[in-house]
């Protein structure tokens, strides 16, 4: 017996650590995949050639990817073994982002399953991945039987501010009849306008303001919604309310472009399968009724909603409703030469309700509150209220000094909302389709014999919905607050599209606020969607003109005539730096023809002198201590010219690596002997002995021609110093705007004059990144000097304290601060070198998102000794540089530093390459006195 007893144990014994051993060799399977620019199980899908990603699970063993195989299949019963798509078969490749699909064609609606595998770095074998999935939406306009439908509003001929025609919101529905329960219900749907839709009286979705913004003589995005649990057998109801929205708003200024003068519609469709596989399909035609005679009375971008709550239809939009009294919409068909495609980034959503309110004053019977962050999106308020009084909602980014409203920066822009009250009571109000950009909020027409509490008012932030990427943190204060008014800005101004301000009449989507920021942008947030679609929206502006000209602003809704230097190029940096960001090569494929002709349109302006154009330039927008005052003096003191030619070797320079990604070998002999020609040309017209021949010295000239790589290597050293007298003149100030305010840093940093843009930086002084934080700032500004606490706001016009250009510095933070940067695209290769100064600052840190997992470096400086913390992620590496006095006694992970992993050897700095895994780093370092 006990014999026996021994066996088993001896055998239990060896099965548990053949278990352990098992344990040991299974391969993790890989994680969150995603499709393209990184979607996860989308429906309504835009792309039926997408591109697949994945990454390799946190672990030890888990260094790396050797090989990969991904299926694809109709249905999830196929995999792994029975793909009926593609099946990639085992592919011998560290890729593990964005792997273009090669399988059978896909087609609108199509629903497709797919998995993936890898090997690791020792050619073992993963288990497969969950199953993910995608639907496509409806890809072609021939795929829709609907039809557009709407009232006739332009026939009320409403007129608004400067006599801008106004079109009433319209409540929309279809009752119809299903013939059995429902197995799967897709909703397509978009407008003519921004719509809310509900199906038996409930919200389809929580996005707001859709479909979006597109050019939409070119394009209308669609969207589809998953309603299976909203339908019933039997009686249902589709009701829409749909405004004007960027369409057919005062946004729009040139009416005829968009059809201003025509109403608002809508067009859906709704594919619904029953349990006993019949069919129905409901469409928006002829049988449609409306009216708009309902609550929301009038509804604009930039002048705010009207809501009467008198004309409220209770249980409008549900099934039980009668709406025989009603009139029959109009109806439109589908135009061929107008594209509906289904949205490609994501929509608009209410991302973050502020509650710590403040009271600034009560006044008779107005108040005003103070939210503490400068936000876009609309205000919740619950409001005491008499019936039929009006309550007036007026918005503001700054009080005046004395704390009085004030609302002259938003120009035009009534930017003023009013709810009617149909009772007595509290009353509570979110207006639906329109957005402010503000601060402080203005109530008046409330019961007056209520006294006013912060509680009334609530804000509720909007912006287009991705996730945070990117994080930033140092022991400084207003460092921080810097890092946070960038990202308030970033969100605030990227409603759809990037616009340059959210709050005055304009709100347009700036291309040259867009390239200085897209860096800055991508670090902080998954904006490689948001980016790419905007891109797609640029190219078909640019194909209004057949000489290559970029407008600049997209959509193009002022038809522009002539393209800006500085301002055109994002469609060539753009795409540039996506891709460094992203590793994702579908960017430049898009985008490679649109960068070649927006190279053209310069060559279409060289005139007399050879390699120099000739056009329109916004130049250094906004420098400050210009010497011209003015709406001239807002481009600054660098020549347009001398603008001109930098951004054109630029971009010739860009297209020539893009050509070389892309193996367009030709192009990349044609376009890189353009820039060297544009070059030489710079160099010869605007400099002599490398200092700038122009009447004003500027430091975005030097800047310009130093970081674009304009001179001769012996003219550059000499550009340099010219460069450091300019800022010693400025007494170590910003002397740049918009364009050469994102290059300083970087400048300066290739320079070795690291301490110098620190100087700079944490200036308090104008003009300086801490100046507006010291007067309050929460969100970057449009001038260095909007406002101030002492004389409130700048007499100039143009004064939005919500203008995201300045805060492209936010790179900067990143990747020399923290010192986390793609050595390669994508981060396969990364650089971890971070550049401490302890004049200003013991620690810094910095995380980012890349497509392979999550990197971090953190650092902090503690009695001489200099600590960092490094994540590598998997199927990556990394360059460290250990900032040290004594390369010698620098530690990993407690351990001397392995001689064989030294790249590189310095007096100051050691340079070592890690792979995958988490690192703590420790070193000697003088801290400064």
């Amino acid at each position: 017996m006990k014999l026996k007893s021994l066996v088993l144990i001896f055998f239990l014994l060896v099965l548990s650590i053949g278990i352990i051993s098992c344990d040991k060799d299974v391969v993790q399977k890989p994680e969150e995949l995603t499709l393209s620019e990184g979607f996860k199980n989308p429906i309504g899908f835009y792309n039926a050639n997408p591109t697949f990603s994945w990454k390799l699970p946190v672990s030890e063993t888990i260094k790396s990817q050797s090989a990969y195989q991904i299926v694809v299949a109709s249905s999830k019963e196929l995999l792994p073994d029975n793909a009926d798509l593609w099946d990639s078969k085992r592919q011998k490749s560290t890729q593990s982002t964005f792997v273009k699909y090669q399988g059978k064609a896909l087609e609108s609606r199509q629903k497709v399953y797919w998995q993936v595998r890898y090997w690791n770095q020792d050619k073992k074998a993963s288990d497969w991945s969950k199953i993910n999935s995608f639907e496509l939406g409806l890809l072609n306009n021939a795929d829709w039987k609907a039809k557009w439908v709407g009232l006739d509003t332009a026939k009320d001929s409403i007129k608004g501010v400067r006599t801008f025609l106004m079109h009433r919101p319209q409540y929309l529905r279809k009752g119809f009849q299903l013939s059995a329960d429902v197995a799967s219900a897709r909703l397509y749907i978009t407008a003519k306008g921004v719509f809310d839709v509900h199906l038996n009286g409930k919200d389809v979705s929580d996005d707001v303001m859709t479909p979006g913004w597109t050019p939409y003589n070119h394009r209308i995005e669609t969207l589809t919604y998953d309603v299976t649990e909203l339908l019933q057998a039997g009686k249902n109801a589709l009701a829409v309310e749909l405004a004007s929205g960027w369409y057919s708003g005062r946004i729009s200024r040139l009416t005829a472009l968009y059809d201003n003068f025509l109403s608002p519609k809508i067009l859906c469709q709704l594919d619904v399968v029953m349990t006993d596989g019949s069919k129905q399909t409901i469409i928006s035609d002829e049988s449609w009724r409306g009216k708009t005679n309902g609550p929301i009375r009038l509804a604009g971008i930039y002048d705010g909603e009207v809501y009467d709550a008198n004309f409220e239809m209770p249980n409008w939009n549900t099934a039980a409703f009668d709406d025989s009294s009603w009139e029959l919409v109009e109806v439109e068909a589908i135009a061929k030469d107008v594209k509906l495609a289904p949205k490609r980034h994501h929509t608009v959503k209410n991302q973050l309700v502020l509650t710590d309110v403040e009271m600034v004053s009560v006044n008779e019977n107005s108040a005003v509150f103070n939210l503490k962050q400068n936000i876009v999106g609309v205000p919740k308020v619950q409001v005491p209220m008499k019936k039929g009084d009006t309550l007036k909602i007026r918005f503001s980014e700054m009080l005046l000094k004395d704390n009085t409203f004030y609302t002259k920066n938003y120009r035009s822009a009534k930017s003023t909302d009013y709810y009617i009250a149909a009772k007595d009571g509290v009353v509570e109000y979110v207006p639906k389709f329109t957005f402010h950009g503000f601060q402080f909020l203005e109530l008046s027409g409330y019961d007056k014999n209520a006294k006013p509490e912060a509680s009334w008012v609530q804000g509720i932030a909007q912006h287009s919905n991705f996730e945070k990427n990117g994080t930033f943190t140092s022991s400084h204060d207003k460092l921080n607050q810097l890092q946070s008014n960038i990202t308030w800005g970033l969100r605030d101004n990227f409603f759809d599209i990037p616009t340059d301000c959210p709050q005055r009449d304009e709100r347009l989507g700036w291309t040259g606020d867009a390239q200085v920021i897209a860096p800055t942008a991508l670090f902080n947030y998954n904006t490689h969607a948001f980016w790419t679609a905007w891109l797609q929206s640029l190219r078909e502006n640019q194909s209004e003109h057949k000489d290559g000209m970029v407008p600049f602003i997209v959509p193009d809704v002022l038809q522009t005539r002539n393209g800006s230097s500085g301002w055109g190029d994002a469609a060539v940096i753009i795409p540039w730096d996506i891709y460094n960001a992203t590793g994702d090569i579908t960017v430049l494929e898009e985008s490679y023809e649109s960068a070649k002709k927006w190279v053209g349109y310069y060559q279409s302006k060289v005139k007399k002198q050879p390699f120099l154009p000739n056009m329109h330039s916004f130049s250094d927008w906004l420098q400050p201590y210009p010497s011209k005052s003015g709406k001239m003096g807002n481009r600054g003191d660098t020549p347009k010219n001398l603008i001109h030619a930098a951004f054109f070797a630029h971009s010739a320079h860009l297209v020539s690596k893009i050509a070389s990604v892309l193996g367009e070998n030709e192009d990349v002999k044609k376009y890189n002997a353009l820039y060297q020609a544009v070059a030489n040309a710079f160099e010869n017209a605007f400099f002599e002995d490398g200092k700038f021949t122009g009447e004003i010295q500027t430091q975005t000239s030097y800047l310009l021609g130093i970081y674009f790589e304009l001179f001769k290597p012996e003219t550059k050293l000499k550009a340099q110093k010219y460069l450091l007298e300019e800022i010693k003149n400025a007494d170590y100030h910003l002397g740049t705007g918009f364009l050469g305010t994102p290059i300083l840093p970087k400048v300066l940093d290739d320079m070795g004059e690291i301490d110098l843009m620190y100087k700079i930086l944490f200036k308090e002084s104008y003009p300086s990144w801490f100046y507006s934080i010291n007067q309050g700032a929460t969100t970057m500004w449009e001038r260095w000097n909007s406002y101030s606490r002492a004389d409130g706001y700048n007499l100039q016009p143009m004064n939005s304290l919500n203008h995201y250009a300045y805060g492209a510095i936010g790179q900067w933070l990143y990747e020399r601060i923290a010192g986390l940067a793609p050595l390669e695209p994508g981060y396969q290769k990364i650089r971890i070198a971070p550049l401490p100064n302890t004049e200003f600052l013991t620690s810094a840190s910095a995380s980012v998102n890349t497509p392979y997992g999550k990197a971090s470096s953190s650092w902090k400086i503690e009695n001489d000794n200099f600590h960092l913390d490094i994540i590598v992620p998997p199927n990556t590496t990394a360059l460290v540089s250990i900032p040290t006095t004594n390369s010698n006694g620098v530690k990993v992970n407690g351990v001397k530093i392995n001689k064989n992993k030294i790249i590189d050897q310095k007096e100051d700095e050691l340079v070592i390459e890690v792979s995958a895994g988490k690192y703590n780093i420790s070193s000697k370092f003088k801290a400064k006195k």
